[in-house]
This record gives structure tokens, C-alpha cells and sequence, in this order.
């Protein structure tokens, strides 16, 4: 629980969209927030078709495009950083947040472990009652698999990876996002890197809700904890919203111009 007062967010539950258009939409609302359009917004949502995204800076050499064209899944690079996703049988979250706002005031550490106490009250309520933030710093060398490796604000179960974030600021306002895969196999993604890549390393690591409960949490169920949580955590008011027509036409450009161009996609070659 912060100790500011209660403070009125927006909740957008969106529905499954395709890799460029879920991360236009995330940019979208995030320049949005830094113009004081729109309240700081929660937003929830699935991808359809599954997607591998990579980070900001990581090259897309380390994908096999071959690969993901074979099983029909999608590539995008993210405005955030980190290593390689693939968002498949998963809820994804986004906050965007101005940097005045209390419970993300303060530099990214301190943000991102504000935001993952909305994240562990999310877990709770589900039922997961030993997770915890990872305390400790990533190695300075890491491989390509985001799940491989937790971050110091992350989301662990028994030292295994369950929650994956990242966050970029810019224009006066933060945007985090995250994944929280919800049922099979973390090391799907193993099958679509070019690096030599154990899936048992990533098992070992990496965990699913699914896994961590014994049972299948459908989505709807899972973004209800996770609005519940933060508001709960967080002492916020969520208020139920959509996307206003200046970030629909905002997401459109962003999506034809970047997201889907492969300029973005594929700016950091080896």
C-alpha cells in the first residue's frame, strides 16, 4: 500500500491483436500520458498471432525468421528493452504512468519494484502465495531468452522466472510492460533462436502460471487479478476505459510507420 492518497487510473482491456499493432498501442497510450490527454492507464491484453518480440537493442540475427514464418508467428521489436519474449498462452500488462505520479516517482529501480508490488498482490489473488521480486542484478552477459535470466524487480517462484518486464521513459512518462505466460512449455521459444539455446536451462529458470499452480488460469480470470491487484497494492481506483480517437489514429500511424516496418524490426544487425 503507497502512502499517498487513492488515485484514479484508467483499465483498458483490449483484445488480441497482432505484434505491431499491440505495440503501437502501447506506445500510443504512453505519448498519450506525457501529453495529458488521457489519466495513467493499466492496460491488459493477448496477441493473436503468437509473437516473438525482441528488445530494443537486441539484433534480430538472434531469430530465426524462418522459423517463426513456418509456424505463422510474428516479429517485433519492442520500445523497451531486454532480451527475446515469446508471447504465446499469455496476459501482457502495460502502465503508462507521467513521471510525477507518485507510485512510479523515483528512477526505473524504484519504479519497476513500486509496480511489481501490483504484480505479486495480482499473484495472490490467484493463489500463488511464494512469489517474490528478485533482488539480485543480472549478469553483465546474458543470453537471448528474456525468461532465461531474472532482472532485480522481476517476479520469481522458487528462484524461477514467472513475471518478465521492461520499461523505456521518455517525454515526462514511463511505460512498463510484462508478460506473464499463463500455460505451456517457457521454452517454446528455444525453436525460433539462431544460438544454440537449451530448453532444460530455460525450464530450469522459467516457470508458468500454470505450473506454479497445478491448475489452468484462463486469461479473463488472470487480468481480473492483475486489475485487482494493482488497485489493491497500488491504492488506485481503476476506472474501465477505451482507447480515445486520438490514440486509435496515434497506434494506426505508429503500427504502419514503425512497428510494422521493417526499418524498426530490424535496425541492429550483428
Amino acid at each position: 500500500m503507497t502512502n499517498e492518497r487513492s488515485s484514479v487510473w484508467r483499465l483498458i482491456r483490449f483484445g488480441p491483436a497482432d505484434g505491431p499493432t499491440q505495440m503501437a498501442v502501447d506506445e500510443a497510450v504512453w505519448r498519450a500520458v506525457a501529453e495529458g490527454r488521457v489519466p495513467p492507464t493499466l492496460r491488459l491484453y493477448a496477441w493473436d498471432p503468437p509473437c516473438l518480440s525482441l528488445g530494443r537493442h537486441q539484433s534480430a540475427d538472434e531469430v530465426s525468421q524462418e522459423a517463426l514464418a513456418a509456424a505463422g508467428y510474428d516479429l517485433v521489436r519492442r520500445p523497451t528493452g531486454g532480451r527475446a519474449i515469446l508471447h504465446i498462452d499469455e496476459l501482457t500488462y502495460s502502465v503508462a504512468a507521467p513521471l510525477t505520479e507518485p507510485r512510479v516517482r523515483g528512477d526505473v529501480l524504484t519504479s519497476c519494484q513500486r509496480i511489481s508490488q501490483g504484480l505479486l498482490a495480482a499473484l495472490d489473488l490467484l493463489g500463488v502465495r511464494d512469489a517474490a521480486v528478485h533482488q539480485q542484478k543480472p549478469p553483465a552477459t546474458t543470453g537471448p531468452v528474456c525468461f532465461e535470466t531474472p532482472g532485480e524487480f522481476e517476479i520469481v517462484v522458487d528462484g524461477r522466472k514467472l513475471i518478465g518486464s521492461a520499461q523505456a521513459r521518455g517525454r515526462g512518462a514511463l511505460l512498463q510492460h510484462g508478460a506473464l505466460p499463463l500455460t505451456g512449455d517457457i521454452a517454446r521459444i528455444c525453436r525460433f533462436l539462431t544460438a544454440p539455446t537449451d530448453p532444460a536451462r530455460v525450464r530450469a529458470r522459467a516457470t508458468t502460471l500454470a505450473e506454479v499452480l497445478s491448475r489452468e488460469v484462463p486469461w479473463e480470470e488472470a487480468a481480473q487479478a492483475v486489475a485487482g491487484g494493482f488497485a489493491r497494492a497500488l491504492d488506485l481506483q481503476l476506472e474501465p476505459g477505451e482507447l480515445t480517437p486520438w490514440e486509435v489514429e496515434m497506434a494506426h500511424r505508429l503500427r504502419q510507420e514503425k512497428y510494422a516496418a521493417e526499418e524498426w524490426t530490424f535496425r541492429y544487425p550483428l
